[in-house]
């Protein structure tokens, strides 16, 4: 059979399936790049290709042992990528026909109410953690943290994060433009890249920003710094002219686009 002959046997249908394939494999190649899941991507092609050259070459025990390791192989995909998993899970959710059931843009009250406080505590070098709900929901954080319900403003954050007040460890939630909780707990990201000079807050504000496409503002009890977690990283050194651009555009700009597609 020649070329010209297998091409008239090709559908549209066939096209189309070839091209969603490879949407998918394009996509969750991107998903991992960059990540320690490619190494261990590569592990298990390794003990792949070591199950199928054991076959060719007749050698059973390593063959019996191999394929007893393929067995629970779907289970150890899962635990081993279970961060790749909910992150791959969480983008499909931020579809542009999807993100009307979950957007929710701040205000540009509540964004200026958000840099004056920051801007006073980081005069004053009070450490603060606010978290900024985007499109993916934060609700398991604050159901751990002290329900406040509550509209955002320059008082109440100022008040929250005072030294020695009951709430001001941990971080506080925004979201619809209201303060959803305090004293919240966030997931600590553990890399060992991250600089020693970050304490826990930026490490959580880390963790927060890379399990979620919330954004996370930090002010340093130590340098009076303000940054800005996105998308696992951070944005340093912020005067309150540049903090307040930043949250315009990842909280109403392109939100707005976002919401506008769908």
């Amino acid at each position: 059979m020649d070329f010209s002959s297998l091409l008239q046997l090709v559908t549209a249908r066939d096209l189309i399936d070839i091209a969603l394939v490879a949407v998918v494999f394009y996509n969750l190649l991107l998903l991992i790049r960059g990540t320690r899941a490619v190494q261990v991507l590569l592990g298990l092609v390794f003990f792949a290709g070591l199950y199928w050259a054991s076959g060719l070459a007749r050698l059973a025990t390593l063959e019996k042992i191999l394929s007893g390791l393929l067995i629970v192989l779907p289970f150890a995909i899962i635990v081993l990528f279970q961060h790749e998993i909910r992150r791959g899970l969480a983008t499909f959710g931020r579809n542009p026909l999807l993100t009307n059931f979950g957007a929710h843009q701040l205000t540009e009250t509540t964004i200026h109410e958000v840099v004056l406080a920051a801007s006073a505590l980081a005069t004053r070098k009070t450490g603060a953690l606010i978290v900024l709900q985007r499109l993916e929901g934060l609700r398991n954080y604050v159901e751990n943290g002290i329900r406040i319900d509550s509209r955002v403003s320059y008082d109440l954050l100022i008040n929250i994060f005072t030294p020695g007040a009951p709430l001001h460890d941990g971080a506080v939630i925004i979201y619809d433009n209201r303060i959803a909780a305090a004293s919240c707990f966030l997931p600590v990201k553990l890399d060992a890249e991250i600089s020693t000079e970050f304490g826990t807050r930026h490490r959580a504000a880390l963790g927060i920003s890379s399990e979620s496409d919330a954004l996370a503002m930090v002010v340093s009890e130590e340098t009076g710094s303000i940054s800005l977690a996105v998308a696992g990283v951070l944005i340093r050194d912020l005067d309150s002219k540049t903090l307040r651009n930043h949250l315009y555009r990842y909280l109403i700009t392109e939100l707005g686009t976002t919401e506008g597609t769908g």
